[in-house]
């Protein structure tokens, strides 16, 4: 038998512990997605399958991430760019493997993405 042990920490945002399985804990900022989606209603669907996939996994690396989403692009300082809405809208995490915590750092048009420094927003 497996025992579980869940930790919430507020709406939406919480731990399973299942022997050594640790979801990703929290994505800071949600609602920066909602703000995005709600100009961009075409990327609500998008960016909450985006959500609830990265919330479900157990990313341990970069490489993980990779692994589930190929065309994601790999940056310098922990952060990830993920192509969303077949390219025409980008976001960019950055990331914390070992608290098990993504930070969304911008999300925007591939037009808005070109404007700003990725390794650095």
């Amino acid at each position: 038998m497996i025992k579980f042990s869940i930790k919430v920490l507020d709406m939406g945002t919480f731990i399973i512990f299942a022997g050594r399985f640790v979801r990703m804990e929290r994505i800071v900022a949600k609602s920066t997605l909602r703000i995005y989606w709600e100009k961009h209603p075409e990327t609500e669907q998008y960016l909450k399958t985006w959500y609830d996939t990265a919330m479900s996994s157990n990313w341990k690396t970069p490489n993980d991430v990779i692994k589930t989403y190929a065309t994601a692009s790999i940056l310098k300082n922990s952060r990830i760019v993920f192509n969303i809405k077949g390219n025409a809208h980008r976001l960019i995490a950055k990331f914390n493997f070992e608290k098990q915590w993504i930070f969304i750092r911008f999300v925007g048009t591939h037009a808005e993405y070109d404007k700003v420094d990725a390794n650095t927003i």
